[in-house]
């Protein structure tokens, strides 16, 4: 059943960090790679994605400056850290030098071309997380997501958790099959899809309208918000519209993960049964 009336559409010195070629190549074969010279090569080959930098307050290296730059020349966030910080990532014995870079466990799909996709397609179904932080929750939604055969996730390039290695674990093996894509805008990425015809639902625990009630049989985008505080208030005005799940205990709302579950297989229980 849907609604009678559906709203209109609308990125030390040279000596200090000598390393032996075992520890080079221990360095470089995980999604965490740490060490002067690692992260420059990691920087320079362009061969993976670097989700973030992590540097040291007191670092002073004539490397610094490359790394910064390159950081900057490829969109990569830099940002400096305690020696507690560094720790929470890397064993206390580890020779990390003062930079630790993380690495995307997996390839991203290109964003054009999944974009391009999802417009041809006659009923497609994608997501598009709006700043989703926690890597579990994101692991999560796409071993949902795969599990619901969409079309492709999307997730800013800024304030969110990208492509690690705890997602891929979280996603039990789902990050191999779900097109993933970055992009630099939601809100133009919304933009950009309502003007071909794709509808735009986004979650909303102040929504008048009930999940079940929406016909999720069209092309659909379904847009998720962080976890607490939900859609940023630009992005659920650009939304064609706001559904919620409605909550009968004490709780306010489902984690963004669950509710992901429940929306997407309504999608498909909709479609299969048209």
């Amino acid at each position: 059943m849907k609604p009678k009336n559906k709203p209109r559409r609308n990125a030390s010195r040279e000596s200090n960090f000598r390393e032996s070629k075992a520890n080079f190549s221990e360095a470089i074969s995980s999604s965490t790679v740490y060490g002067t010279l690692p992260v420059l090569e990691l920087l320079r080959s362009e061969n993976r994605t670097v989700e973030k930098i992590l540097i040291s307050e007191n670092l002073r290296t004539d490397k610094l400056a490359e790394i910064i730059g390159l950081s900057k020349q490829q969109g990569i966030r830099v940002e400096k850290a305690s020696k507690i910080t560094f720790s929470r990532h890397l064993d206390g014995n580890v020779n990390h030098q003062g930079v630790i870079a993380f690495a995307a466990a997996s390839t991203y799909y290109p964003t054009d071309k999944l974009i391009a996709e999802i417009i041809e397609k006659e009923n497609s179904l994608c997501v598009i997380l709006d700043g989703v932080e926690d890597p579990r929750n994101f692991g999560a939604i796409l071993r949902t997501a795969e599990g619901a055969g969409v079309d492709g996730v999307f997730i800013p390039e800024r304030r969110a958790v990208g492509l690690t290695e705890t997602v891929a674990k979280s996603s039990a093996g789902a990050t191999e099959y779900v097109k993933v894509a970055k992009v630099t805008n939601v809100n133009r990425l919304i933009d950009e899809l309502k003007a071909s015809k794709v509808w735009v639902v986004g979650t909303s625990g102040d929504a008048d309208l009930k999940y079940p009630d929406w016909d999720w049989c069209e092309p659909t985008a379904l847009v998720l918000g962080s976890e607490g505080k939900g859609l940023h208030r630009l992005t659920a005005e650009k939304c064609d519209v706001l559904v919620k799940i409605p909550m009968y205990g004490k709780i306010e709302s489902l984690n963004v993960s669950v509710a992901a579950g429940v929306l997407l297989f309504e999608a498909i229980r909709q479609r299969g049964r048209k």
